[in-house]
């Protein structure tokens, strides 16, 4: 038999360590961490909607304007629409990022993917807390009676 010298494999030279924290490992824990977080308060969100109640047919705007009136649900809403966006917006940038070859498209989409992230995480967070069911119930309206008898909204 005789022995073959095998060519040493061909591999793309590694870049060199940057110093600071490695946002790829941290991106890929919170990938993880915000799924479970998020199957469980998914789960939870349409139990609690759905099963508990008159289930579809007791959603409307009355009970959205109650869910939303109640701090224990703004906050449970809220977590769940941050850790979306952020956990799509991640996901997303993973695509761009293995997909996309010209750095210059790669960094235009990538900042576009966060500043859409971003504004839809401060438009969804200012409808949670700043929600107010009686805005614009005038006294011909069917819901002028039970706005009578709601506190003062907060902002």
């Amino acid at each position: 038999m005789s022995t073959m010298d095998l060519a040493a494999p061909r591999s793309p030279l590694a870049a060199p360590r940057r110093k600071g924290p490695n946002l790829e490992k941290w991106g890929w824990i919170y990938m993880r961490v915000s799924g479970v977080l998020l199957v469980f308060l998914i789960f939870g969100h349409l139990f609690f909607n759905l099963f508990l109640g008159d289930g579809i047919k007791g959603i409307d705007w009355g009970f959205v304007a109650g869910k939303l009136a109640n701090p224990w649900w703004q906050w449970w809403d809220v977590v769940m629409l941050w850790l979306a966006l952020i956990h799509g917006a991640n996901g997303m940038r993973t695509i761009v990022n293995d997909y996309v070859t010209h750095s210059g498209t790669r960094r235009v989409l990538v900042w576009a993917l966060w500043l859409a992230a971003g504004f839809l995480i401060v438009l969804g967070t200012l409808v949670v807390f700043a929600f107010d069911p009686c805005n614009g119930v005038t006294t011909d309206s069917v819901f002028w009676e039970q706005c009578q008898n709601l506190p003062a909204p907060r902002l």
